[in-house]
């Protein structure tokens, strides 16, 4: 089956076959990757071409993910099929829901807000999380790749990450919930339930958000530098009430960095059984 002419009328879909007849188009709701520049703008585009030259073979099932990268990678994949250079890819945008585990994803690539250079583990879900997203789903088609490849900026690609990481949590009891968070991190980062319009504050204001599966959002949002991604993610596994989290780690990716140089690009396979990944 061909590919409609925009994401945004698929949303009944579980997968997409494209073909060199498709238009491919980003979503209209992705949440974006804040790179003002003309530069970064630049960069981001080599680095999207390289991701589909370099990974994206012929039948391959693709997880498309979200992000200003991704779509400008989801854009020349079009162009791509259409001059008949990449033939017969299944696509499984992360933005809009899918089957995604009853099908094998060869490869997903992704932005991320942040990645720690160390171990590659990254913060995705920080810019927006409303509409048809869902970062449930973008990280069941990540996870479930058989390879994932992560595209930010030379900015993104911190050794010392700090800020925000967004945390789904059961709207029943998310009081109790967010307590909880506050105090496994006390002094090192404040809680603050997301709004859906109007003030950011700790309770969430009189609109907080809820996703389309019925959770709040925490910004949990540390002051001082985080010494282990992973571990963090561990904690947060930890506490009754959280769903899911925006921290991707202890998995085999591929960060593909764009930079003023030109492109960067690390592999985290080698270090999967390390310690600190």
């Amino acid at each position: 089956m061909a590919l409609t002419s925009s994401f945004s009328s698929i949303h009944s879909l579980s997968l997409v076959k494209l073909n060199r007849h498709s238009t491919i188009r980003r979503p209209n709701a992705l949440p974006l990757v804040t790179c003002n520049s003309l530069l970064d703008d630049s960069t981001l585009l080599q680095a999207a071409k390289y991701t589909v030259d370099s990974y994206v073979e012929n039948g391959m099932v693709i997880g498309l993910g979200s992000g200003r990268a991704s779509g400008l990678a989801i854009q020349y994949l079009g162009r791509q099929l259409r001059s008949g250079l990449i033939k017969d890819i299944v696509g499984i945008p992360t933005s809009v829901g899918s089957a995604s585990e009853a099908a094998k994803i060869d490869l997903a690539f992704n932005d991320a807000d942040v990645i720690e250079e160390e171990t590659l583990a990254a913060v995705i879900g920080r810019q927006t999380m409303e509409g048809g997203e869902s970062l449930i789903q973008e990280k069941t088609v990540l996870k479930s790749a058989g390879k994932l490849v992560l595209i930010v900026t030379g900015k993104q690609y911190q050794g010392a990450v700090d800020g925000s990481i967004p945390v789904l949590i059961r709207s029943i009891n998310w009081l109790e919930t967010a307590e909880e968070i506050d105090d496994l991190f006390l002094g090192d980062a404040e809680v603050w339930r997301r709004p859906s319009v109007g003030y950011a504050g700790p309770l969430g204001g009189d609109f907080p958000l809820v996703t389309k599966e019925g959770h709040n959002v925490l910004n949990v949002i540390f002051t001082s530098p985080i010494i282990s991604l992973a571990e963090v993610a561990d904690s947060l596994d930890q506490v009754d009430g959280v769903v899911e989290h925006g921290v991707i780690s202890r998995i085999p990716c591929t960060a593909v960095i764009a930079t003023e140089d030109g492109l960067q690009i690390v592999d985290n396979i080698l270090k999967i059984d390390g310690s600190r990944v």
